[in-house]
């Protein structure tokens, strides 16, 4: 039996017909080198273990430290460039739990169409540069880092969020299964941390 603190969406029918998710990577940023191909695998697989089944995409897109800054200054008033930002379209669909009302790393929802199949579940926007910067102190290297991000956007558009401790505790623990299970294929390494140490 899994965790009944987390989102579950597994149990849902299919969307779309018998057909796989699909996930749209895109790298717009020339400053770190980035295996498309490795990312989407991930991503998939992600989708897969939160239960996604059908005619549903998403899109993650690997972008420069001044295009997250606009994004980042854009839809959340925040200066400066991030790590992740997510934006959940018709993730809404899916029948998630729904979040706390203010948007921590993207926007609200969208209202959904009904008609629009496949689902969009949403973009994740990660910056490569900034993940480089803080992987020393954060996960430990830029691969753990990379992958970290990928899972901490994609729980973002299905629904978690981090704003209250109980939020984070539930996400922080559903990230560290997913990247054991599908990026360690093991435990943790010494040195990974989720979360930033206090300046």
């Amino acid at each position: 039996m899994g965790d009944p603190g987390r989102p579950r969406i597994g149990s849902r029918p299919k969307i779309g017909g018998d057909v796989d998710p699909e996930v749209f990577c895109s790298d717009e940023q020339s400053d770190v080198d980035i295996d498309l191909a490795r990312w989407q695998r991930l991503a998939e697989r992600v989708l897969g273990a939160e239960g996604i089944r059908g005619g549903t995409e998403m899109s993650v897109i690997f972008v420069a430290e001044a295009d997250i800054a606009e994004l980042n200054e854009s839809f959340l008033g925040v200066v400066g460039p991030t790590d992740v930002l997510s934006f959940p379209i018709d993730a809404a669909e899916l029948d998630l739990p729904p979040t706390s009302g203010g948007a921590t790393r993207g926007p609200d929802r969208a209202p959904l169409d009904p008609s629009d199949l496949p689902l969009l579940l949403g973009d994740v926007v990660i910056c490569p540069s900034v993940a480089a910067r803080q992987a020393p102190t954060h996960a430990g290297n830029l691969d753990d880092e990379l992958a970290l991000l990928v899972i901490h956007g994609i729980l973002h558009v299905l629904g978690h969020d981090h704003a209250e401790p109980e939020e984070t505790k539930v996400m922080r623990k559903r990230e560290l299964e997913l990247l054991e299970q599908l990026h360690w294929h093991g435990p943790a390494p010494d040195g990974f941390r989720q979360e930033q140490p206090s300046p």
